[in-house]
């Protein structure tokens, strides 16, 4: 699988967006917004465009902050596993609304719906959310979804990426 951007907006007044899974991998969970990188695109335009196309939030690249670098690893099918960056933008224009892929909905971020996300969210989103930047591997059961270990560096990461 090509490499994955991830986007968390934070609006200042203490929650978060999300956006809830409406086809394809994942339907039904709470997320945040991105996908697959494509050929030309650095890691951080890719995050903007997928944000544009899922929710119309429109913002700069450079304005996207580096939280984490994760390594999603599925050995019982290599083909899922990804590299993955995720971002939390504070600065953005336009308002989120329903795409044909996710449902957006703002948090609070003492409220946030863990049991209605992926179960590796559950571990290292908090810790993002607390001031952390991560670099870590999630390793995932053959069912894709579970996970059967995790391990995670507290790092300063480049902001370049």
């Amino acid at each position: 699988m090509r490499d994955t951007s991830l986007v968390y907006l934070l609006d200042g007044a203490g929650r978060v967006l999300l956006g809830r899974k409406r086809r394809g991998m994942g339907v039904g969970k709470w997320n945040g917004f991105g996908g697959k990188i494509e050929p030309g695109e650095t890691m951080r335009q890719c995050a903007a465009r997928e944000l544009r196309e899922e929710s119309g939030i429109t913002v700069r690249p450079e304005d996207l902050d580096l939280a984490a670098d994760l390594y999603f690893d599925q050995p019982s099918d290599g083909r899922w596993s990804h590299g993955g960056m995720v971002y939390f933008v504070r600065k953005w224009q336009g308002e989120p609304h329903l795409s044909e892929e996710m449902e957006p909905r703002w948090f609070s971020l003492d409220q946030l719906p863990y049991e209605e996300m992926w179960e590796a969210d559950r571990i290292w989103l908090p810790q993002l959310l607390a001031g952390k930047q991560l670099r870590g591997t999630i390793l995932f059961a053959p069912d894709g979804d579970h996970v059967i270990q995790s391990i995670f560096q507290e790092v300063h990461l480049d902001e370049k990426k």
